[in-house]
């Protein structure tokens, strides 16, 4: 009975935990949904249908990826050269899981973080790498319970319907992933200048990539991967985190 009186409250607690991750993901999840329109028309340009599309996004969550992917097909590229570039697209998400994964408690399960580690975006990354204290599981699954369905049945229904749209509002709805980025990450600068410096060399540097010779011409996975490891190591180097004796 004690066990039980016991449970009850975490489970509420768990509950709670879910919901508010919802809540938080709820512009991530319309911002996906507007910005896959673009990708589902990519794809019907490509003659995917709309069910693939659907299945491409809910297992490839990466836009980036997926446009790479989508370009290599319309190339009728071979499938080891297709996950090549995937790979290379998505290569960043080595280093974002890196440092995710000291926000967990040492005490987290392995399936946890692989399950996490499946469904980790730079959008998603940006509000789990915020919260106070060790990030819980149930509170990354309610983001994901809206962000997955966003980009997946957003690029499903760019496949249906979005070839019926004027190519200006198909242009201006790409648009809005970035902005809701801007809106994570602008809280967080302002109220520590460490963290808007280094989000401004970020915008600086990231433009610089584009139009240095020899630099401009790497594929934008390894410039974002050596971006990175610069601007992170500058930061640590410069402004180390205070380490909590506890």
């Amino acid at each position: 009975m004690s066990e039980q009186v016991i449970k009850e409250p975490v489970r509420r607690d768990e509950r709670q935990t879910f919901r508010n991750g919802q809540k938080d993901a709820i512009p991530v999840g319309l911002g996906y949904f507007a910005v896959s329109f673009a990708l589902g028309i990519a794809m019907r340009n490509v003659g995917l249908s709309a069910f693939a599309g659907f299945i491409i996004s809910l297992l490839n969550n990466a836009s980036a990826g997926e446009f790479a992917g989508i370009t290599m097909i319309a190339a009728h590229a071979s499938l080891i050269e297709t996950a090549l570039m995937v790979l290379a697209a998505n290569a960043r998400y080595f280093l974002m899981s890196t440092a995710f994964s000291q926000k967990f408690d040492e005490k987290t399960s392995m399936l946890h973080r692989c399950i996490i580690g499946f469904v980790l975006t730079d959008e998603l990354f940006a509000l789990g790498i915020r919260t106070i204290g060790p990030l819980k599981p149930q509170y990354y699954y309610g983001m994901m319970s809206v962000a997955m369905p966003g980009w997946a049945f957003g690029t499903m229904f760019g496949v249906i319907f979005g070839s019926l749209l004027p190519a200006r509002i198909v242009s201006a709805l790409s648009v809005a992933l970035f902005a809701m980025f801007l809106a994570v990450i602008i809280p967080t600068a302002r109220t520590n200048r460490v963290i808007l410096v280094t989000v401004l060399l970020g915008f600086g540097f990231s433009f610089l990539t584009t139009i240095i010779p020899v630099i401009r011409d790497l594929s934008e996975g390894v410039r974002m991967i050596g971006l990175t490891i610069l601007i992170a190591a500058g930061a640590a180097f410069l402004a180390p985190v205070k380490e909590d004796p506890e």
